[in-house]
């Protein structure tokens, strides 16, 4: 039951947890270190062993865990992202350091193979309690966005965080599918979960959990809840948590967004600046005529509705298209940086040129968030009073991305937070490592 001085607390660390996000968003557009292809671990031999570790929530709690670890690393969470490319021969190795028999599952593979298992779980071969070995062999026949989970008891394990990502490049490079249709310029993981801290202090405390009452009450992109997933991969205070969540694109760039529905429950990802594109569901592209159509199948929506177990592949891009002005300040007659069709004076989307329809109010009458460049132009900054914004150095368009369930932005009923993060729309020329 929380206290008055629990929920106190709480609201003390998360008040400090945004200021230090804030701080080191403001250094990660500086600095330019936004990763625009997916952190994870390549080849077709991985190591994993199953094993405990903690983990932080984004106002500050941290919580005990089970999660996959690489190579003798620590537990992740989520489980380490694993990119192969397709065709490739996989096998992967599980060491179990559990006290109770674990195992993997790779949903969308066929024909896996398991060797020394102790005995058969719920969905795949396992390996025994504290020590316990077993590996499975399977060949990437499709490319896509996949997830790979625990098979044995499976409510309770997939809740303490054994789940992870698999990646099956097709042979084309910087496409999604083996077709043009999903080509992109940057792609981002968005892999959704949600906790209940409960659950994970009885297993800790060596109790028998109670899952019919299971209530989440922190929710994540990345193995972290907001705001926790605007710093960047690798932070040496998340040890067990690696992976961030921002996004970064340039106008007419295409993101490919990898989203995985990793935990018990549905969840709502919703993206703001503009509609995105289904390509793909469960590794498999939608294509009215299989190899030679492509991804036209797609769907456009705002809202993807992630359940658990699914994965889609979705491209979303940005055009300031429509707006009836330019979003870059250009005046009449300056050079033209943005589309062909924004330059085109004969494209309906023409808006090269064109000023902003409206009369600006005076400083004194507005409220500066610190994501205000000062400008409402793209890329460039303008006059800020002192103390005021100054955290968007390259003069970025920011829109949210993030759960569109209410209770899912909180962390233990704490807003801001849970499944949240930021797509940053940057001017041309603004690198995107």
């Amino acid at each position: 039951m929380k206290t008055a001085t629990d929920t106190a607390l709480r609201h003390v660390s998360a008040l400090r947890r945004i200021g230090i996000s804030i701080l080191m968003l403001a250094g990660l557009l500086i600095g330019g270190t936004a990763q625009a292809v997916i952190t994870g671990t390549t080849g077709v031999n991985f190591n994993l062993t199953a094993k405990e570790g903690y983990v932080s929530m984004g106002d500050g709690a941290t919580i005990y865990m089970w999660g996959y670890a690489l190579n003798g690393g620590p537990a992740q969470l989520p489980g380490p992202t694993l990119i192969v490319n397709e065709g490739d021969v996989v096998t992967v190795t599980l060491t179990n350091d559990l006290a109770e028999a674990v195992s993997i599952t790779f949903p969308g593979q066929a024909d896996v193979v398991t060797t020394g298992a102790d005995s058969q779980g719920y969905l795949a071969g396992e390996a025994a309690a504290s020590g316990g070995e077993v590996t499975y062999t399977f060949t990437a026949s499709n490319p896509g966005t996949y997830q790979y989970h625990s098979g044995s008891n499976v409510a309770l394990q997939i809740e303490m965080g054994l789940a992870g990502a698999l990646v099956v490049r097709p042979n084309a490079m910087n496409q999604a599918y083996d077709s043009p249709s999903t080509a992109f310029h940057q792609e981002y993981l968005f892999f959704l979960q949600e906790m209940d801290p409960h659950i994970h202090t009885a297993v800790e405390a060596g109790e028998t959990p109670d899952l019919t009452n299971r209530q989440a009450q922190y929710w994540m992109i990345n193995g972290r809840s907001g705001p926790d997933t605007f710093f960047a991969d690798g932070v040496p205070w998340l040890p067990n948590q690696p992976y961030g969540a921002m996004a970064r694109t340039h106008p007419n760039e295409k993101v490919l967004m990898r989203v995985v529905g990793a935990g018990l429950d549905l969840h709502p990802f919703h993206t703001h600046g503009q509609n995105f594109r289904v390509i793909a569901r469960d590794g498999r592209m939608r294509e009215t005529i299989p190899g030679l159509s492509g991804a036209d199948a797609g769907i456009s929506d705002f809202t993807l509705t992630v359940a658990p177990g699914q994965t889609y592949d979705a491209i979303w891009s940005w055009e300031g298209k429509n707006l009836g002005w330019d979003i870059f300040g250009h005046a009449p007659g300056d050079p033209c940086e943005a589309s062909a069709e924004e330059c085109d004076p004969a494209s309906p989307y023409y808006d090269h040129g064109k000023p902003i329809p409206v009369t600006l109010p005076e400083q004194q009458f507005l409220t500066f968030g610190g994501f205000w460049s000062g400008s409402p132009f793209l890329g460039q900054e303008g006059a800020l009073p002192p103390g005021e914004g100054g955290l968007n150095l390259d003069g970025g368009f920011f829109y949210m991305w993030h759960s569109h369930a209410e209770e899912e932005l909180c962390n233990y009923d704490i807003f801001p937070g849970g499944m949240m993060t930021m797509m940053i729309v940057e001017a041309p020329g603004v690198p995107i490592p």
